[in-house]
């Protein structure tokens, strides 16, 4: 039973497509289908009509990094908010490629406070980089104050929402986020190895003016080959047909409730963990996961290999400094009620043994 924050349980019905031997790809064929998950995806994310979607074969640093170095320049002054895994990332990104950036550093747990940004007011910052989910610690920002500041100040809002969308309500127009970054195997519920980028237009004109020196992630050629829905290198063409299937099905029922399943998940777990040593650290949460603080005798790391070798159970561990205080239970994917049961008696029987 798979608790992590990805990848994730998956419907039977992708696990029966990724069975299925694949198919040509540089056909009329397969290109409709592409186009038709890049309309599906600009409807579901809810951005402007003619933004465009980038299908990269990698995982979601993938195209963290891809973004960064095509929307920006030797030319810009970043801003990046670090409150955690997923936000040293892109600082790494930064400093890898000598972008000029400045780091928002924020303590484990802490949410972003209109503070935090005050310091960085028309400062000539161009562009500003954000995981709306830092997964690592579970906090959720609040995007409606990422919106004010970027929009008061004309920056470029680059949004990595892999681990919180179909989990969270998210809306690209609503916070005028100018490039959004995906990944299958979080809320998708896909296998890994496909990333997607989604670009507005001010991100697509970016793009087509920046010289980026790359080859396999030059947007421009995804951009070019998309328009006959194509890419320009071999796609992870199964994850593209299961992606096809998803996506009909999340359109059928409407993203709305697939956001209400997750919410009804995550607040079924919570309201479960009375009596047992377990503390929620913040209260900024998302919809996908839960962090939990041991109280006990066991620490973080301990529990997630106790969980794996004694019961069959995956949640997700920390690294570096977390490791020990910090594991996450996730809530997207094809979770239910019943296997939220079977972890808590787990935890109980945990608990009952005396190595909790």
């Amino acid at each position: 039973m798979n608790f992590a924050v990805g990848p994730v349980m998956m419907e039977q019905e992708i696990l029966e497509i990724g069975s299925e031997e694949l198919p040509y790809f540089r056909t009329p064929e397969f290109s409709k289908i592409m186009l038709e998950n890049e309309k599906s995806l600009i409807r579901l994310i809810e951005a402007t009509p003619s933004s465009r979607v980038i299908f990269l074969t990698g995982s979601g640093t993938a195209a963290m990094e891809a973004t960064v170095i095509n929307l920006f320049d030797s030319n810009d002054k970043l801003l990046v908010v670090n409150g955690g895994t997923f936000g040293s990332r892109f600082n790494q990104i930064c400093q890898i490629h000598d972008f000029n950036s400045t780091s928002i550093d924020l303590n484990y747990g802490e949410a972003l406070h209109y503070e935090h940004l005050r310091p960085y007011e028309s400062k000539g910052y161009t562009g500003f980089l954000i995981n709306v989910l830092e997964t690592s610690t579970g906090v959720l920002y609040d995007m409606e104050l990422v919106k004010d500041f970027c929009t008061r100040n004309n920056l470029v809002l680059v949004v990595d929402a892999i681990s919180s969308f179909m989990a969270d309500c998210y809306s690209m127009e609503q916070y005028g986020v100018n490039a959004t970054i995906l990944s299958s195997q979080k809320g998708l519920a896909l296998p890994p190895g496909l990333s997607i980028a989604i670009l507005d237009e001010q991100a697509q004109e970016r793009i087509m003016r920046n010289h980026v020196k790359t080859l396999y992630f030059d947007f421009k050629d995804y951009l070019t080959n998309g328009e006959r829905g194509q890419t320009p290198y071999t796609p992870a063409l199964g994850i593209l047909l299961q992606l096809s299937a998803r996506l009909a099905r999340v359109e059928q029922i409407g993203i709305e409730s697939v956001i209400q399943k997750t919410r009804m998940i995550a607040q079924d777990f919570r309201g479960k963990l009375d009596g047992l040593p377990l503390e929620i650290p913040h209260t900024s949460l998302s919809n996908a996961l839960t962090p939990l603080h041991p109280k006990g005798t066991m620490k973080a790391n301990e529990i997630f290999r106790h969980l794996k070798d004694e019961y069959d159970i995956f949640i997700t561990p920390n690294g570096g400094d977390l490791g020990e205080i910090l594991f996450r239970v996730g809530h997207i994917g094809f979770i239910s009620l019943d296997n939220n049961d079977t972890l808590v008696k787990a935890f109980f029987d945990m608990q009952q043994k005396g190595v909790l």
